[in-house]
């Protein structure tokens, strides 16, 4: 058995600069304002786009994939944001008791809960009884992936790439790293929103 923390890694090519540029073009094109581009100012567009709301051009940016390394439970939340692509790891196809798993199930650490506490030792038996289970299932059982997956708790690790706009993954940021959101899902969501703003700030700033 593995436990791991979560992470999340930047999939795709971000251009900030590039990626402002289409968008301000395409803004533009709205209030036949073409003439007003240069070399720098795109920036100060779309930061403008934003304070009005007017966000629909963000989607004209090109799409940005980030993969999650996360539970399964996190992994449902982000498959509610329908308007992104997604691609997982499968449970039913995957075969954890195989040599590139390393024939052990990996699970993602909680975040609200120390080593030391007795909380985390009754989290800890679980996922050992579940891994257990898992290759009795499989080994003694002879039962298939599909169906000794029956018994794999949320916290079993999974990874899931994500491919959305601008637009949406704002949407995202917005809910997931709020303080309302789940602990697990905020860490997540703020590991990848750091990511972001990093190469394109102007788009995820003033979340």
């Amino acid at each position: 058995m593995k436990i791991i923390e979560p992470s999340i890694e930047i999939l795709s090519e971000i251009n900030g600069p590039e990626t402002l540029k289409v968008i301000e073009r395409a803004g533009r094109t709205c209030y036949k304002s073409e003439g007003g581009i240069t070399d720098t100012s795109a920036p100060a567009f779309v930061s403008r786009l934003i304070e009005r709301g007017h966000e629909a051009m963000l989607e004209h940016a090109p799409a940005i994939s980030i993969k999650f390394v996360c539970d399964r439970g996190v992994s449902h939340e982000i498959v509610r944001h329908r308007l992104f692509s997604f691609a997982q790891e499968s449970t039913r196809y995957c075969n954890y008791s195989k040599d590139r798993f390393n024939s052990e199930l990996t699970f993602i650490k909680p975040c609200f809960w120390a080593e030391a506490d007795d909380a985390y030792s009754v989290w800890l038996n679980a996922m050992e009884a579940a891994e257990r289970a898992y290759f009795e299932l499989l080994n003694t059982c002879k039962a298939i992936p599909e169906q000794a997956r029956s018994v794999l708790p949320v916290s079993v690790k999974t990874e899931l790439v994500v491919t959305g706009n601008a637009r949406e993954w704002r949407h995202f940021f917005k809910l997931r790293t709020d303080k309302a959101a789940h602990p697990q899902m905020r860490q997540s969501a703020d590991m990848a929103l750091k990511a972001v703003r990093g190469r394109v700030g102007v788009l995820f700033e003033d979340i």
